[in-house]
């Protein structure tokens, strides 16, 4: 059957270029969640007054992955620790955030975050409290195309050289099992 769960977890850009190389997700599409204007672009998200997430639409094949594997992967690969930042890029946009569309995917999440902070596995980081948002799923707005595929596309981009392929590398070394067979 397939699910649906939205990740925000700073840039777009870095989020889509990890789940498209998970095995069992079947679409990523980055845009923006969780604020009041509708339809922003690119521009208005990066002033921060749209109280929109940078995120992606991620469906998935629950028989091939679960959402305690995406929710692994996803706390892998950004700090969850940071409000509103991830590295360089900051303002509201780039908080972590994860919109559940059930009852069960809230369930889950939060089960899942308790279990990082019973396991300790932010207590190295600068702040170990975990911010990630949660919150209930209410409408996604794909970003503009050229947004889409953008690591694969603008492979010698300064931010895709410096940002997005060191965290692409070190996912896959991490989780080859998981993309075995893309």
């Amino acid at each position: 059957m397939l699910g649906k769960i939205t990740l925000g977890g700073g840039c777009f850009w870095c989020l889509e270029a990890v789940f498209k190389n998970v095995k069992g997700i079947t679409n990523v599409v980055p845009g923006y969640s969780g604020g009041y204007v509708k339809f922003p672009t690119y521009e208005q998200g990066c002033s921060g007054q749209t109280g929109h997430a940078e995120d992606v639409d991620i469906e998935f094949d629950d028989s091939v992955i679960s959402l305690e594997e995406i929710l692994e992967i996803f706390f892998f690969i950004h700090d969850p620790t940071t409000k509103n930042r991830q590295g360089n890029d900051i303002g509201t946009q780039y908080r972590s955030i994860i919109f559940y569309r059930d009852n069960e995917q809230k369930r889950c999440i939060e089960q899942y975050i308790r279990e990082l902070k019973k396991m300790e596995v932010f207590k190295n980081y600068e702040n170990d409290e975990i911010v990630t948002e949660i919150s209930e799923f209410k409408e996604f707005f794909p970003a503009e195309e050229y947004h889409h595929n953008y690591f694969e596309r603008n492979l010698s981009n300064p931010y895709c050289l410096f940002v997005i392929s060191p965290k692409l590398e070190e996912f896959k070394n991490h989780y080859k099992k998981k993309i075995e067979g893309r």
